[in-house]
Parts: structure tokens; C-alpha cells; sequence
């Protein structure tokens, strides 16, 4: 072959290398990274066969569980590891990102979503010019298609300010739990929103068991007009002047001053009252109303939520997210999602039931903003359309989110109202009626709440004289503070700053699983543990772990997500004062030798004496030949008093739940059980069994609710030997 031929075969040669890579290079995917398999199997369905979708299955680096993962020489400075069990799925990923065109890391929009993004851009050691951040609100094919068009490099900040919350909670963590198992068990933890949680708890507790009820009375009953139509009347006052009723003989007085009088109607006033629908949910808003409405414990309610939002099989549309990202604190929505609404109301209703001017509703005023509120991703997709391609729960929960949403966007209702006030012989009384003129947005959203608002009210005029029917007086005693139920938690915590969407299910879920709190038809009650960890966080750590505190925290992670402050700069401040508690603490702790409680009860298997020991609910027996021997047994302490019912001796036991109350040993042949400490005494007034309460200041009341009586208690004489 001549030199000239060679030559042409070898440039040949080389295009045809070059056309071959470059169709190589063509038929490279872009790959999508997602936290997920539900959310790939959704992405997939959008995004064709030039991509490629695969799962994180949530983070892949974290501090390590056998230490504490902080260098304190080194300002703070987190040391990552691959979380134990994910090397396989790495190294899977890192092979997907070699053959990939174009790497998309696709985790949820919020800070925990963006630091696994960057963790992920460390692990498989991806460069700004191969490797994107996309983000979306909602799973549908126009967010999805639209986050790629906008693409970004990650967002620092929201990065830094997920690991200042992490850096804090670990030195928190790790600190201050082993304290807790020096003095009480191994196993125990603290942090800093569950010890709030857990004190709101044992506060409201304490607030119960100190509160003496007040009496008071109130005077009710019916008239009848003049065409013989009845209608409820309320004691108001005496000459227009209000006026409390505190005890039977004024109640009496009251009542033997009407008597025999016909009354007159001073006045009447006809109007009309509004009621505006609610904002569209909040993650907070969600978790309440599920759990009001639903009966859903808050991780169940998010649970359901995310599959709602990752996405779901509808018949005839394949896989979709029907509801828009699931943890906010935002009452936004877009514009697209309020043109949605708009068309689905004036589709199905009359213009009247559509605001001529759009609805803004208010942000709270510690929110970040920083997604739309909670909605369905279609306002035509209405939940009777969709029954069957969703679970009982699924079902539930996207009718209220889709119920909710569209009636955020409808008019008020509208409600006539008549007031009217009545006297006789100088003693002033209220009545009224409410009736629903136009119903609005509960059309769509009318849930119990709403359904009793209405009370009908007969024809009365100025100066009509109306008959006495039955006016009767009725002893009533103010009641303590709710318990806290899930909803009545998540709310408090987010009205005073502390915690943020996503923590409000995690945190009620962790201090139940602790055994701190129990939870009995559907509210919160401290247990003998949660009260000693509540005790130790309170006396050793109240400036650090305190809702003010707590609060503060949140804002300046506000602060770390905006860009304004320095993430280790919060560290810095935080530390050392932190850990002259913690030394202070280990001190104090140090001081005191904990020893095993010896019992006069032998153990039945070695002949032991059994010790008390301290397990997830409290107190226990247990043989100290562990382990060779066994044996446990429940610990009955002996409350020192009589059995009301059977005369047998009264003993501290706890519930399955680790809930304190007080029952009879001869259980369960007498039925006797107290939630407080019976004294061995009749109440002088009704003859029920008389019981300890309070915590401050002790006092002696009656067992019977309905009965009001409560004495302070004296204190016991000292004796001399």
C-alpha cells in the first residue's frame, strides 16, 4: 500500500472513532437521583426514555452512630460517613453517574432535601458542570419538565442551615443523654424540641393537678311569644349591668325574683354575620385537622401524604402526585393553582359562590415561605373521581386536603342573625338565633364545627310580653386546662416557634416510643419516666432547654437559610454555655451514688431479695443475680391508705401505657382504681371517697366531678419522739 493510501485509511480510521463516540455520547441518559423508589416510579412516567431515575433511599451520609461526629478543635467541623448498609447502593449510583450524560439530583425542596443533594454531590464526587439541582412542588408532568429548564447549583445556605440544626441536636444529644442514663436507665435520650414537647406535657399535667374548680351557676330556659312558639333565653344580668352568679343562694334569688312575672322584650336586632373559609393547609394545619376530623395520628397523617405527593396509580392516568409537597408552613398558592380552582368553582357552582377579588391569606409570622400551601396538584381531580385508585386512608386525606383548598378559594357564608335582650322584674337575659342565608364555601367544606352554628329563632317584637315557660338555675364548676391532644400539641409547639414542619410528627412520635408520655383516648398524659427526664432537663438545663430558647434556635436557622448569618457561627455561640451545664450537671450527678433499692420480696426462682429498677414505664422489680437469673415482676408500692370499696390495702400501679394511678390489691375481684391518691375519708357533702391533689399546694377534694368540694390540707403536726 503506497504511503498516500495508508494515510487516507488511517484519517478514515479516526472519523470512524469519532462518529462512533459520538454516537456513544448521544446515547447516554441523563440520570435523575430521587430520595424514593415511589418518586422515581412517578418521574419516570414524565420524563421518557432519555432519562434515567434512581433512589437514594433517603440520605447517604450522616455522622457516625458510635461517636459523637463533631471536631471541637477544629470549629465544629461535622465528619460524614456513608450511613452503614448503603455502600451497595453507592457504588450502584456512582456507575449510573460514570455512564450518565447528565446527572439531576432531584431530593425534596426543602433544607433536608437540598443537604441530601449535597451529600450526594460529595459521595459520588460530581462536579457544578455534570451534576444540577432540580426542584418541584409537585409531582405533574409541567413541574417536573419546568424544574429541568430551571435547573441550579446547590443552595448553600439552605445546606448550611440543615446542618447547624443537625450539628446542634447531636452535641445536644450526645451530651446530655448519657447524663440521663448515669441517673435513670440506659437507652434514654434528650433533645431540644422533644424536651419541650415533653415539658409542655408535664406542665399542663401539673397545671390539672394543682387547679381548684370555682363554683358557679347559670340560669336558662325557655319562653314562649305571643303565637305560642318557644325559644331559649340565658341569664344575663341585673338592670343591663352583667352579673355573675357564684353560689346556689344568689342562683336562688335570682330565680325567686322572676317568679310570677311575664317578660317584655327591650330590644331586637336583626343582622347578618360572615364566616370566611380557612387558609388551604400547612403541614401544622394538616396534622391538626386529620387528627380532629380523621382520628390520624400525625405520622400517620404524613405518612399518607407523601404517597399522595410521590404519587399515586390513577386509572386512566398512570402514576401521579395528586397533592403539591407536603411539608410547609406556607398559605400561598400559585397563580396557575388559583386559575385551577377558579375554573373548577364556576364549573360546578353559580358566580355568586366565587370572591370577585382573590383571597391573600396572612403568613404566621415564623413561617419561611418557601413552598405553596398544601393542594391538590389538579382541582378537576376531585376526590369521588379517583375513590377507587386510592387506599380507605389515601382516599380520606386527599378528600380533606381537595376540600379544603377548594373551599379556601370560595366566598364566605353568610348567616342572619336577631339578637334580642329581655327583662323581668329588672333582671336582664340574652337571647338569639343564627340561620344560614347563603352557605359559600360550605358548600364543599362543612365539617362538625359548622353544622351546630345554626339556632333558630322565632318572630319577637320591641315590647312584646313573651311567658315564662321554664327558667332554672344549674350549679356548674370551672374545669382545668385540656389535656394536650396531637393536634393541640403540634399547634402550640408552631405558635411558639418551636420545631418546624417536618419535626412536629417525628418529635410527638419519639417521646411516646421513649415511654416519656402515653397517649389514652386521644390525649397526652406524663408517665413516671417522663416526669424524672422532665425533672433532670428542667434543674440542670432550663436556659438551653426552654421554649424561649428553643425558639430563638429556630430563627436563627431562619437566619442561616437566608444567607445572614455564618452556620457555625450559631455553634460558637451555643457551646460554651452549654457545656458549663454539662459539666455543672456531671457534678451534680456524680454526687449522688444510685443504687438498686433492696425489697423484702424474694425472688421466687433464686432466693434473692429483689431490687426496685427503673424500666420504660417506671419502676419494677427485678432479681440482682442478672444475669444468671431473670426474674421480674410488676412493683406495687403501697400508697398507705385503706380501700374505699373492700377495705384492702391500696397500691401505685401503672397502667399498660405507664400511666400512674392508684388501685385495690385485691384486684380485679373489687373494681376500685383512683387517678389520684384516695385518703381513707368520706366527703362530707356527698359521701364519696375523698382524694389528694395538687403538687404546689396540697388540698383534699372530692373524688366525684360533680360534686365541688376541695379543702386546703392541713399541715401534719411534727410529734416528738
Amino acid at each position: 500500500m503506497s504511503a498516500v493510501k495508508e494515510k487516507d485509511a488511517l484519517i478514515a480510521e479516526g472519523d470512524s472513532r469519532k462518529a462512533k463516540t459520538k454516537t456513544k455520547e448521544k446515547a447516554k441518559k441523563n440520570l435523575v437521583i430521587v430520595e424514593s423508589p415511589a418518586k422515581a416510579k412517578t418521574l419516570k412516567k414524565f420524563l421518557g426514555n432519555n432519562y434515567k431515575i434512581e433512589a437514594s433511599m433517603g440520605h447517604i451520609r450522616d455522622f457516625p452512630k458510635s461517636e459523637m461526629g463533631i471536631n471541637f478543635e477544629n470549629d465544629f467541623e461535622p465528619k460524614y460517613i456513608t450511613i452503614r448498609g448503603k455502600g451497595e447502593l453507592l457504588a450502584k449510583l456512582r456507575k449510573e453517574v460514570k455512564n450518565a450524560n447528565k446527572v439531576y439530583l432531584a431530593t425534596d425542596p426543602d433544607r433536608e432535601g437540598e443537604a441530601i443533594s449535597w451529600h450526594l454531590l460529595y459521595a459520588l464526587k460530581l462536579d457544578g458542570e455534570k451534576a444540577s439541582r432540580i426542584t418541584f412542588n409537585e409531582i405533574t408532568k409541567n413541574a417536573v419538565k419546568r424544574s429541568i429548564k430551571e435547573a441550579r447549583d446547590i443552595d448553600m445556605d439552605l445546606v448550611n442551615a440543615q446542618q447547624a440544626r443537625r450539628t446542634l441536636d447531636r452535641i445536644v444529644g450526645y451530651k446530655m443523654s448519657p447524663l440521663l442514663w448515669k441517673k435513670v436507665k440506659k437507652g434514654l435520650s434528650a433533645g431540644r424540641v422533644q424536651s419541650v414537647a415533653l415539658r409542655l406535657i408535664c406542665d399542663r399535667d401539673e397545671e390539672i393537678e394543682n387547679f381548684i374548680p370555682e363554683e358557679y351557676w347559670t340560669i336558662q330556659g325557655s319562653l314562649k311569644n305571643k303565637n305560642g312558639k318557644k325559644f331559649k333565653v340565658r341569664f344575663y344580668g341585673k338592670n343591663n349591668k352583667k352579673l355573675e352568679i357564684h353560689s346556689k343562694e344568689e342562683a336562688d334569688e335570682i330565680l325567686s325574683g322572676i317568679r310570677g312575672y311575664d317578660f317584655i322584650v327591650n330590644e331586637v336586632k336583626r343582622g347578618s354575620r360572615v364566616k370566611n373559609p380557612g387558609a388551604p393547609f400547612t403541614t401544622s394545619t394538616l396534622q391538626q385537622e386529620a387528627s380532629k376530623i380523621l382520628g390520624f395520628a400525625s405520622n400517620k397523617t404524613m405518612r399518607v401524604a407523601q404517597q399522595l405527593y410521590e404519587g399515586v396509580d390513577i386509572k386512566g392516568e398512570g402514576t401521579v402526585g395528586i397533592v403539591s409537597y407536603i411539608r410547609t408552613d406556607s398559605v400561598r398558592i400559585s397563580d396557575e393553582a388559583y386559575e385551577d380552582a377558579k375554573d373548577y368553582i364556576l364549573s360546578n357552582f353559580d358566580e355568586n359562590y366565587m370572591e370577585k377579588e382573590r383571597k391573600q391569606y396572612k403568613v404566621g409570622g415564623r413561617a419561611q415561605d418557601a413552598h405553596e400551601a398544601i393542594r391538590p396538584t389538579s382541582s378537576m381531580r376531585t376526590p369521588s373521581s379517583i375513590k377507587e385508585s386510592l387506599t380507605g386512608e389515601q382516599f380520606k386525606l386527599y378528600k380533606l386536603i381537595w376540600e379544603r383548598f377548594i373551599a379556601s378559594q370560595m366566598s364566605p357564608a353568610v348567616y342572619t342573625t336577631m339578637s334580642v335582650k329581655l327583662s323581668a322584674n329588672g333582671y336582664s337575659f340574652r337571647a338569639s338565633g343564627s340561620v344560614l342565608k347563603f352557605d359559600g364555601y360550605l358548600a364543599v367544606y362543612k365539617k362538625n364545627e359548622e353544622k351546630e352554628e345554626e339556632v333558630t329563632m322565632p318572630e319577637v317584637e320591641e315590647n312584646e310580653i313573651v311567658k315564662n315557660e321554664s327558667i332554672v338555675g344549674e350549679q356548674h364548676f370551672t374545669q382545668p386546662p385540656a389535656r394536650y391532644t396531637e393536634a393541640m400539641l403540634i399547634k402550640t409547639l408552631e405558635e411558639i416557634g418551636v420545631g418546624r414542619p417536618s419535626t412536629y410528627a417525628p418529635t410527638i412520635s419519639t417521646i411516646t416510643a421513649r415511654g416519656y408520655v402515653t397517649k389514652e383516648n386521644k390525649v397526652f398524659y406524663k408517665t413516671e419516666l417522663g416526669e424524672i427526664v422532665n425533672d433532670i432537663v428542667k434543674n440542670n438545663f432550663e436556659n438551653v432547654i426552654n421554649v424561649d430558647f428553643t425558639a430563638d434556635m429556630e430563627k436563627k436557622l431562619d437566619e442561616v437559610e437566608e444567607g445572614k448569618v455564618e452556620w457555625k457561627e450559631v455553634i460558637r455561640e451555643f457551646y460554651p454555655p452549654f457545656e458549663k451545664m454539662i459539666e455543672t450537671a456531671e457534678e451534680k450527678i456524680d454526687a449522688v451514688e444510685i443504687e438498686d433499692e433492696k425489697t423484702d420480696i424474694i425472688c421466687e426462682n433464686c432466693g434473692r431479695n429483689m431490687v426496685i429498677k427503673y424500666g420504660r414505664f417506671g419502676k419494677f422489680l427485678a432479681c440482682p443475680g442478672f444475669p444468671e437469673c431473670r426474674n421480674t415482676k410488676p412493683f406495687y408500692e403501697d400508697a398507705g391508705v385503706k380501700c374505699p370499696d373492700c377495705g384492702g390495702k391500696v397500691f401505685i400501679k401503672k397502667t399498660k401505657k405507664g400511666r400512674k394511678y392508684y388501685g385495690c390489691e385485691n384486684s380485679p375481684e373489687c373494681e376500685f382504681m383512683s387517678w389520684n391518691k384516695p385518703t381513707g375519708d368520706k366527703c362530707p357533702e356527698c359521701g364519696s371517697y375523698l382524694v389528694e391533689k395538687g403538687t404546689k399546694k396540697l388540698r383534699i377534694a372530692c373524688s366525684n366531678s360533680e360534686c365541688g368540694y376541695s379543702v386546703e390540707k392541713a399541715d401534719e403536726e411534727k410529734t416528738e419522739d
